[in-house]
């Protein structure tokens, strides 16, 4: 069993989460990605979200909103995500870069639309009212 280790963001806004859809992919995933060698947490979501979405996190507003791991989507079973998920204020305007396709507002009723791992974060904030 291998096991893929990410970082991601949580950004809800009015009972909706940012989510991010790459190139050639079918789902949509929160925006975030695997640390570099020697990166901390807050300095891989701050260069993820730089890469994907253009904006800068305020690194003084990042708090942990929880860890949570499952099949990770499109690669072999028994390929884990390991995804410890934080919440944080930014500069700047969100948009599509780098690999980023598309991003979109998503619900709880969009939970289909997104990754195993994220269903898994969908439920969390829905379940602590955070996501309608």
């Amino acid at each position: 069993m291998s096991k893929i280790d990410k970082i991601a963001w949580t950004h809800v806004v009015d009972g909706r989460i940012l989510a991010a859809r790459s190139r050639g992919k079918d789902k949509f995933y929160l925006p975030g990605g695997k640390r570099e060698p020697g990166e901390s947490d807050a300095e891989t979501l701050v260069r993820e979200i730089r890469e994907e979405l253009g904006v800068e996190i305020a690194v003084e507003s990042i708090k942990p909103a929880g860890t949570f791991e499952g099949q990770a989507h499109g690669h072999a079973d028994g390929t884990l995500v390991h995804t410890t998920a934080y919440s944080a204020e930014y500069r700047g305007t969100p948009r599509a870069c780098a690999e980023i396709e598309e991003i979109a507002w998503l619900g709880y009723a969009d939970r289909p639309r997104v990754s195993l791992v994220a269903q898994l974060i969908f439920d969390h904030l829905r379940d602590s009212g955070r996501l309608r």
